[in-house]
């Protein structure tokens, strides 16, 4: 998903679906003023564990460009990224040019096997990364977010004064909230005072089997 994602580095099968998603930054500067951001795209998945993701970037202005609608709907683009685990490809379409891109996933093995694994030590099992001091993990109790019950867990990571020139400790929190049902993030909230408070969700989720023309 962009910042979510419906599924790339593993096939979730049997469970279609199809929604928006919404990622919205906002960041307030010390003098009060406010920078806000906002993306959406349109994510498909089948049965088959094949991903569709359709984003439209928001138009950008070059220098001394007017913000005339002639300039922005000039700029505006459409970008679609289809992750296919049963061809065993991954494809982004420029529907602006006409041109498709084709990728080999990393790892195929044919049919709906996921594509690559964990980390895994000499003896076949799978390596926990070490205890960070600096970082707290909570596990939050179910509840339903955009019509979809999901659990949730919440991340705390602290910088330490003056690790990094910091005259007091800042502490970065990140919250992600998954269905059981769907096996996808439904909402991922991280707030960091340094860059400011980004959240993106899924909305207006679809459990069907979407059009297989997409």
């Amino acid at each position: 998903m962009m910042g979510m994602g419906p599924g790339m580095n593993r096939t979730v099968t049997g469970a279609p679906y199809s929604a928006m998603e919404v990622s919205e930054t906002s960041q307030t500067l010390p003098n009060g003023n406010v920078i806000s951001r906002k993306t959406q795209s349109n994510v498909y998945r089948d049965s088959s564990g094949r991903v569709r993701t359709e984003t439209t970037m928001p138009a950008r202005r070059g220098p001394g460009q007017q913000t005339t609608s002639q300039a922005v709907a000039g700029t505006t683009r459409t970008i679609i990224s289809i992750h296919d685990p049963v061809a065993g490809v991954s494809r982004e379409l420029d529907p602006q040019n006409r041109v498709a891109h084709e990728t080999a996933l990393p790892g195929f093995r044919g049919g709906n096997a996921p594509a690559g694994g964990g980390r895994r030590g000499p003896n076949g099992a799978a390596r926990t990364p070490a205890s960070d001091p600096n970082v707290a993990t909570e596990t939050l109790a179910m509840q339903t977010i955009n019509g979809v019950q999901a659990t949730g867990t919440r991340v705390t990571r602290t910088i330490p004064a003056g690790e990094i020139g910091n005259a007091q400790a800042i502490q970065i929190v990140h919250e992600t909230w998954t269905s059981p049902d769907l096996k996808v993030p439904v909402m991922v909230k991280t707030s960091d005072p340094r860059f400011g408070t980004t959240t993106t969700q899924l909305t207006n989720i679809t459990r069907s089997e979407p059009d297989p023309s997409l």
